[in-house]
């Protein structure tokens, strides 16, 4: 059985609690910190290109184009 255990503190108290912390652990925290930005800068730029409008055939057939212009220039 576990419970959970709430706490309210400032962020000036958990400034004063991360200054206690030995060196290696502020930076696996800073590590763990920039994971979480990285994570929810890349949901978001995912949430924005997403669509349902874009089909794999549609995606193919401009790879596909592409590939012919980058031969046709190739050639030239």
């Amino acid at each position: 059985m576990s419970a959970a255990l709430q706490v309210d503190l400032t962020f000036d108290q958990v400034l004063a609690l991360v200054r206690q912390l030995p060196r290696q652990e502020k930076i696996k925290l800073t590590k763990e910190l920039e994971k979480e930005g990285i994570e929810t800068k890349l949901s978001g730029l995912l949430d924005t290109f997403r669509t349902d409008e874009l089909s794999l055939d549609t995606i193919n057939e401009e790879v596909e184009i592409v590939r012919q212009q980058m031969y046709d220039s190739q050639k030239h």
